[in-house]
């Protein structure tokens, strides 16, 4: 590839097909649920049409002829579906839903670009597939001359618009002419508005320019219309904008004969082998992320960024000439206010910077929301299982590190609640159930926080099992089973290779999930919590923050060294009484405005003192944090203030070290850990204690 493509050839190609991967992916979804019997919506499949042709023209440039051919196969599938010849059904759409899991597969090998082909097998296979779905059924064969559309408008409409008219005449609908006129400047909109307004009411066939003479400046148009309303309807919801009238019929002509159903193609002769070599094995589904790391971005956003720029450049020439009085003897003082002044400046021009820049790493959570609505499908097909997958919230908006990284995780989630969760349609229907199991995916902005909610309403967690296997493996023993609390116990199915499953299956089973997930979510300084009632369903709750990028941190002392605390998990800072603070079964609490919170000395917990030996100050600093419905009194020595910082991570020799996400500099070369206030959290609830660790820092 590399002699083929250069590395920015490369990166936009991949850029570009990923997008339009994605639109497919999303278009076909609204196929589905926007089909009509067996008839598919004529505006989203003339979109996955046209995505499916510009796919196959983008791949045949970049050289990708894999992609290429399993692309035209599909546009020649979905030619049929939509010129009538054969019917959006069942097997259609499994065919169609396929395509877009094969296409993000081959486009992460392109963007790897390492030699490696493991797709051609999987590509040519589907190809061949979507081929073999032959026509089954022909157009309607009817005489569109019985109607007066008036001059030669049959002559100047495609073939997909002729079809279109034939399929309304053939289902009993109306056809009306509607005509409207716009200034030249704003026709666009205007016919937008237009077709807008007739949508909900029927199918625009077709738009061609109106024939007669229009005033000056404007420009008319005929809208071919097929609606079952009439005609005072239809004009009632265009108002003034256009006249509507009804296509007359003409004198009646004697169809000509049905043509016959269009052949199934025969498969070409197997394609030439690419430049690069097959693997002897297919690479199987493993992930969900985009194989692009590219973001879209308006361009008044960077018109934004770019004015930030410019104002520091002015003030950078303003503190040279500063510098330039200080070098030539000016008086100190004299130049003191003004550059106080300019300090100011730079600071609100450097946080003006920073917010656009994160406003341009965000992205929607649709992105991924799309991709799993496809992969739920396909696993409820898989397991035999009905399941009614309801998605909202995908307009949340986060970092777009943070959105590829979270798609794996919630690809588990979901995976186990069809495999584990929701029960087969007998065994729903004998527990008083609908037959269809309710899956749902939620987003909700909170604050500097998203959280993300994965519910279903299955058979939940059976608690016994859960506490059979855990005495078992040997995590907790028959006697120290009792005294867990309901939350301890659910918790230990996040222990790695803990599975009550009692049978290994394609999806699950083999004690690999819900640990994964739970590391994936702290190494996104996220906190996951879960609640099940037997017979009622589970629901997992996932909080995290918008962005890792650049955030706002209170900077803390403890044993005479600097931490810093994203302000994001900071709910508020108290300065505690001594009669604030008491001791229950061995563990340090914080009472505060009538509830009690644990208390975690924060030196403890980092093994920068021995337990008991940090000093205690009579009125010392709390620094109250919380994630999802988690609480932590945190007490510190001092508080050195607020700060824009950059978490950098630790490298690999510290990475694993929890309860810290990276460092930070504070200027001066002052190098300060930042904490993870989620794996903080999980390690003080789970132990039960100060969790004290081994010193860090």
């Amino acid at each position: 590839m590399a002699d083929r493509r250069s590395e920015k050839a490369l990166a936009e190609f991949v850029s570009e097909a990923q997008e339009i991967i994605d639109s497919l992916g999303r278009e076909m979804l609204h196929l589905e649920s926007a089909r009509r019997g067996e008839e598919a919506d004529p505006q989203v499949l003339n979109a996955v049409f046209r995505g499916a042709h510009t796919l196959k023209g983008l791949a045949s440039l970049a050289g990708v002829e894999r992609m290429a051919r399993l692309a035209h196969a599909l546009e020649d599938l979905l030619d049929d579906v939509r010129m009538g010849r054969r019917p959006l059904d069942g097997g259609a759409l499994d065919l169609l839903l396929e395509t877009p899991e094969v296409f993000g597969r081959i486009i992460a090998e392109e963007a790897t670009d390492d030699g490696v082909v493991a797709t051609a097998g999987a590509a040519e296979s589907l190809a061949a597939r979507l081929r073999e779905a032959a026509p089954v059924s022909a157009a309607p064969a009817l005489d569109l001359s019985q109607f007066d559309f008036g001059g030669e408008v049959l002559g100047v409409l495609t073939e997909y618009e002729e079809h279109r008219l034939k399929a309304n005449v053939a289902k009993g609908l109306g056809l009306f002419r509607v005509r409207a006129s716009f200034p030249v400047e704003t026709f666009d909109q205007g016919l937008s508005g237009l077709q807008a307004a007739l949508k909900p009411l029927g199918e625009v066939v077709s738009t061609l320019p109106a024939p007669g003479e229009v005033e000056a400046g404007a420009i008319a148009f005929d809208l071919l219309f097929g609606s079952a309303q009439a005609l005072s309807e239809i004009q009632g919801a265009v108002g003034k904008a256009a006249t509507v009238a009804a296509v007359p019929r003409a004198d009646p002509a004697p169809a000509p004969p049905a043509a016959p159903p269009r052949a199934a193609p025969t498969a070409p002769p197997p394609p030439p082998a690419e430049s690069r070599r097959l693997p002897p094995a297919e690479s199987p589904e493993g992930t969900l992320r985009s194989a692009s790391q590219a973001v879209r971005v308006d361009i008044r956003k960077l018109d934004g960024l770019m004015n930030s720029v410019g104002e520091l450049l002015l003030i950078k020439t303003s503190l040279l000439k500063l510098a330039e009085r200080l070098r030539s003897g000016e008086e100190v003082g004299s130049l003191g206010l003004e550059l106080q002044r300019q300090g100011r400046a730079l600071e609100r021009r450097l946080r003006e910077l920073q917010g656009g820049i994160l406003e341009v790493r965000m992205v929607p959570l649709s992105q991924i929301f799309d991709k799993l609505q496809r992969m739920v499908r396909k696993v409820a097909r898989e397991v035999g299982k009905e399941v009614d997958f309801h998605v909202a919230g995908g307009e949340v908006e986060l970092d777009k590190l943070i959105v590829e990284e979270l798609s794996d995780p919630l690809m588990h989630l979901l995976r186990n609640a069809i495999d584990h969760g929701v029960e087969a349609p007998e065994a729903r229907e004998r527990a008083g159930k609908l037959r269809a199991g309710r899956l749902d995916l939620r987003a909700m902005q909170l604050g500097s926080s998203v959280e993300i909610t994965v519910e279903d309403d299955g058979c939940g967690i059976d608690e016994e099992r859960v506490g059979q296997v855990a005495v078992e493996r040997g995590l907790t023993t028959a006697q120290e089973l009792p005294g867990l609390s309901r939350r301890e116990l659910l918790n230990l199915i996040f222990v790695p290779g803990f599975s009550t499953a009692k049978r290994v299956t394609s999806l699950s089973g083999r004690g690999v999930g819900m640990d994964v997930v739970k590391n994936n979510i702290a190494a996104l300084s996220g906190i996951i919590d879960l609640r099940s009632d037997k017979g009622r369903g589970t629901t997992f709750e996932i909080t995290l923050p918008v962005t890792l990028a650049i955030v706002r941190a209170l900077v803390v002392e403890a044993a005479g060294r600097p931490y810093a605390v994203p302000l994001n998990s900071v709910l508020e800072i108290v300065q505690a009484a001594p009669g604030d603070i008491r001791t229950i079964e061995t563990r340090e609490v914080l009472s505060l405005r009538g509830q009690t919170l644990p208390l975690l000395r924060l030196s403890w917990f980092l093994g920068l003192a021995p337990e008991g030996t940090a000093r205690r100050p009579p009125h010392p600093y709390v620094v109250v944090v919380g994630l999802a419905q988690e609480r932590l009194g945190i007490a510190v020595d001092d508080l050195l203030g607020q700060q824009d910082i950059v978490v950098k991570p630790l490298g690999r020799s510290l990475e694993g070290v929890r309860g810290i996400a990276g460092a930070t500099d504070l200027g001066g070369r002052k190098t300060v850990l930042v904490l993870d206030i989620g794996a903080v959290l999980e390690e003080v609830f789970e132990s039960g204690s100060g969790g004290r660790r081994e010193a860090a820092g």
